[in-house]
């Protein structure tokens, strides 16, 4: 079984234009508040179906509020099957500092 990795943004913005899956563990009024374009928001009611749905050969990229959180999940995910996990050190509040332009809102609110 493989490890996640920790990455700094610099390497998950990279990954994330070679298609990688960012996938977003803060809660909902955070991801709406703020996201990294094209992540999608998992929580406990999602994870199921995104496992189901998800090719777990695809590299995926967690993300959290300062990166705690997301080593927890990566784990999680490689322990469901996943081979390409990544944790993003420093989380989306390092993101948002490094790439405020690839950072999105949910105007949906």
């Amino acid at each position: 079984m493989s490890e996640f990795k920790r990455i700094p943004p610099e390497t998950a913005k990279a990954l994330r234009e070679d298609g990688a899956v960012v996938v977003d563990i803060r809660d909902v009024q955070a991801y709406a508040a703020g996201h990294i374009q094209g992540s999608t928001h998992l929580d406990n009611h999602s994870v199921a179906d995104f496992i189901r749905n998800a090719d777990l050969d695809a590299p995926t990229v967690v993300v959290c509020y300062h990166g705690n959180s997301s080593q927890s999940a990566a784990a999680y995910l490689i322990g469901q099957g996943f081979s390409d996990v990544y944790s993003l050190d420093g989380g989306f509040e390092l993101w948002r500092s490094t790439y405020p332009q690839d950072t999105a809102r949910d105007l949906s609110e």
